[in-house]
């Protein structure tokens, strides 16, 4: 099925909340919508949704929210830079092992 990941979102985090304990939820600005921030709060985490402007003007996080979010994007960077530079875009193996191997 064909959907965006902002629509995953909800049925993720409960899943997520049955099997870890985590404060924070932490996302880019595709899942920047009000009816998320309050989802987040409802189950008692600190929403760290980057804001979307849409033609409006950027609201930023507070200085120790930026940190923690920051962590997000070192890990995205090192996803991509897997997929551009290493060849990880292209994968056709299964288990870590072969993966390591081709990557």
């Amino acid at each position: 099925a064909s959907m965006h990941d902002s629509r995953a979102a909800v049925p993720l985090s409960h899943i997520t909340k049955q099997r870890v304990t985590n404060l924070y939820d932490v996302m880019d600005a595709a899942y920047c919508s009000k009816e998320l921030h309050a989802h987040c709060r409802e189950l008692g985490h600190v929403p760290l949704l980057d804001h979307n402007p849409r033609g409006g003007e950027k609201e930023h996080f507070e200085p120790a929210d930026e940190v923690r979010y920051r962590e997000r994007t070192v890990a995205e960077r090192t996803n991509a830079r897997l997929k551009d530079e290493f060849g990880g875009r292209n994968i056709m193996v299964k288990g870590h092992a072969k993966v390591m191997s081709h990557l």
